[in-house]
C-alpha cells in the first residue's frame, strides 16, 4: 500500500487523483463504520434493560460517519501539498467542523444524561423534572464557553481585547439589569433548595395565598383561592418568609386546621368538649390519624375560649372545611343550648348633684318679677 502511495507521491500530476481517491476511501470508510459498528452496537444496547446507552449509540451516528470524512479530507489535503495560508486555512476550516459537529454531540449527550438524571428523584435529588430547564441551560452556557475558547485558539485570534471588551460589558448590563439578575440568582436557588414545589399552597409575608402553578427563573406564579394568578420576583420570594401549607403533603402526613370557639361562663366544659369532638367524627374530610382534639385555651374576657383541633389531608380542601366545622359547631351548640358568648358591658348611671337651674326657671335663678 505505501509502495503504491510513494508511487503517486511521486507523480505530480496525479496528486489530485491521489486525494480523490482518499476522500472516496474516507465515504467507503463511514459506511462501514456506520453499518458494522454503529448498527452492531445499536442492536446490542437494545438488549440491554437501560434506555441510555440506545440515545447514546443514536447520536453517535452522525458525529462518527462525518468525522471519518473530515479525516479523509484532511488525508487528501495532506497529500496535496498544499503550501503557506491555503494549507493553514484548510486545517482550520477542517478542524472548526470537527469542532462544531462534536459540539451538537455534546449539547444531545448533556441532555440525555440529564433528563436521565431527572427521572431518577430518588438518586439525583438536586436535578429532577422541575430543574432539568435549570441544569440544560447551564451546561449549554458551559460548552458553548469552552468551544469558544477552542475556536479562538484554532484561529490564533487575540482575545485580549474582546476579553477586556466583554468584561466592561459585563459591569455595564450587570448595573443596569440587577434587579433582574437579583430575580435570576433568587430563582437558582428557589429551584436548588425547593422550599415550594409546584402544586403547593403558601402563604407568603404579605398575606396572599395561593397555589404555585409555575416556578421560572426571573419569577413565581401563584393562583389565589379567587382564581386570580399572581406573578411574584423571586427576589421578593427569596428574601421574605414564605409558609409552605403542602410541605406536609409532601411528607404523606396530614395537615391541622384549628377551630376557635367561645362559650359562656357557667357552660358544661365536658359537654363542650363532647360536642365539639362529635363535629369533627361526623365530617368525613376529617382524618381519624391523628384524632380530632379539644383544647381550652383560656378565660376570655367575654367566654371560656375553646380551640378544636383537626387534621386533613390536602390543603386545599382547608377552606371548604372550616365553613363546615362551623356552620356544624354553631347548629350544635344552638340544639345543646350552649351559649356563644358576645363582649358584654353594663353602664352604671350615678344621680347628678342638685345645682342651680337655668335663669328664670323654678328651681333657680332670678326671678324678673
Amino acid at each position: 500500500m505505501e509502495s503504491i502511495l510513494d508511487f503517486f507521491e511521486e507523480l505530480p500530476e496525479h496528486r489530485w487523483l491521489l486525494a480523490g481517491v482518499i476522500v472516496a476511501g474516507s465515504f467507503v470508510a463511514a459506511w462501514f463504520a456506520d453499518r458494522v459498528i454503529l448498527r452492531v452496537l445499536l442492536r446490542w444496547a437494545r438488549r440491554t434493560a437501560w434506555k441510555i446507552d440506545d440515545d447514546l449509540i443514536a447520536i453517535l451516528h452522525h458525529p462518527v460517519t462525518r468525522s471519518v470524512v473530515l479525516v479523509g479530507l484532511g488525508l487528501a489535503a495532506a497529500r496535496l501539498q498544499l503550501t503557506g495560508g491555503a494549507a493553514v486555512a484548510t486545517g482550520r476550516i477542517l478542524w472548526t467542523l470537527g469542532i462544531l459537529l462534536w459540539t451538537v454531540f455534546t449539547f444531545r449527550l448533556c441532555r440525555i444524561l440529564l433528563l436521565s438524571a431527572s427521572g431518577q428523584a430518588e438518586r439525583y435529588q438536586l436535578i429532577e423534572t422541575r430543574t432539568f430547564p435549570l441544569f440544560d441551560n447551564l451546561a449549554k452556557v458551559l460548552i458553548v464557553a469552552v468551544v469558544s475558547y477552542v475556536l479562538i485558539l484554532t484561529w490564533n485570534v487575540d482575545a485580549t481585547g474582546w476579553i477586556a471588551s466583554a468584561g466592561i460589558i459585563g459591569i455595564a448590563v450587570g448595573f443596569a439589569a440587577k434587579d433582574t439578575l437579583s430575580n435570576l440568582f433568587a430563582g437558582v436557588l428557589i429551584l436548588a433548595d425547593a422550599p415550594y414545589r409546584v402544586g403547593d399552597f403558601i402563604v407568603l409575608d404579605g398575606g396572599q395565598r395561593g397555589q404555585v402553578v409555575h416556578i421560572g427563573l426571573r419569577s413565581t406564579r401563584i393562583r389565589t383561592r379567587d382564581d386570580v394568578e399572581i406573578t411574584i420576583p423571586n427576589a421578593l420570594v427569596g428574601s421574605g418568609m414564605v409558609t409552605n401549607e403542602s410541605s406536609t403533603r409532601i411528607r404523606q402526613t396530614p395537615t391541622r386546621i384549628r377551630v376557635s370557639v367561645g362559650v359562656a361562663y357557667g357552660s358544661d366544659v365536658d359537654r363542650v368538649r363532647e360536642v365539639l369532638l362529635g363535629v369533627a367524627e361526623q365530617n368525613q374530610d376529617i382524618c381519624g390519624d391523628p384524632e380530632p382534639r379539644v383544647r381550652f385555651r383560656a378565660f376570655g374576657e367575654s367566654g371560656l375560649d375553646f380551640q378544636l383541633l383537626c387534621w386533613i389531608s390536602d390543603p386545599v380542601l382547608k377552606g371548604r372545611i372550616l365553613d363546615a366545622l362551623n356552620t356544624a359547631v354553631y347548629k350544635r351548640f344552638g340544639k345543646e343550648g350552649i351559649e356563644i358568648p358576645y363582649p358584654k358591658r353594663d353602664l352604671y348611671l350615678h344621680g347628678m348633684p342638685a345645682g342651680p337651674g337655668p335663669a328664670g326657671s323654678p328651681e333657680g335663678g332670678t326671678d324678673p318679677g
